[in-house]
C-alpha cells in the first residue's frame, strides 16, 4: 500500500476528493439500469415477479447509498479522534482548551493542514466562526495529502 501511495500524484485541494470509478461509476450506474428496466417492466406489463424486482432494485440502491454513509461515519469519528489527539500535542494551551468548539466538520477540514500551521489556522476558524469546509481548505497553504480514505 505504501509503495501505491508514493506512486500517486501529489494531493491538493482540486485532486483531493476520492472517486472510485469501479464504485462511483460502475456500479452505481448498472444499479440505477437495473432500477430503471424494472420501473419499465412495471409500468408495460405489471405482475407479482415484476414488482418483486422493482422493490428488490430499490432496495439494492438504498443499500449502497447506506454502505457508503456508514464508512464514511466511521470514517469521520476516526477523523474527529484523530485530529482532537493532534490538536492537543500542537496547540497553545490557551487555544487547546477550545478543541472541543470545533465541529467534527471543521476537523475533516482541518486535517489537511501541516502542523505548523494549524495553531494560526485553528484560531481564525474558531474566531471568525468558519464552517464552510471548502473555505477552510482553502485556507491550508501547506496541504498534507491524505491518502488513506473511504
Amino acid at each position: 500500500m505504501l509503495s501505491r501511495m508514493a506512486t500517486q500524484r501529489p494531493q491538493t485541494f482540486a485532486n483531493h476528493a476520492r472517486i472510485v470509478p469501479l464504485y462511483h461509476g460502475l456500479t452505481f450506474g448498472l444499479l440505477l439500469v437495473n432500477l430503471f428496466w424494472w420501473v419499465y417492466r412495471v409500468v408495460t406489463g405489471l405482475s407479482g415477479d415484476a414488482l418483486v424486482s422493482l422493490l428488490l432494485a430499490i432496495a439494492l440502491i438504498v443499500l449502497y447509498l447506506f454502505t457508503r454513509i456508514f464508512a464514511l461515519t466511521v470514517q469521520n469519528r476516526i477523523i474527529r479522534l484523530e485530529m482532537r489527539l493532534r490538536l492537543r500535542e500542537v496547540l497553545p494551551s490557551p487555544l487547546a482548551a477550545r478543541i472541543s468548539e470545533l465541529s467534527v466538520r471543521q476537523l475533516i477540514a482541518l486535517r489537511f493542514a501541516s502542523d505548523a500551521e494549524l495553531p494560526a489556522l485553528c484560531s481564525k476558524v474558531l474566531d471568525d466562526r468558519i464552517t464552510d469546509q471548502t473555505t477552510i481548505k482553502k485556507m491550508i497553504r501547506d496541504w498534507q495529502a491524505d491518502y488513506l480514505r473511504v
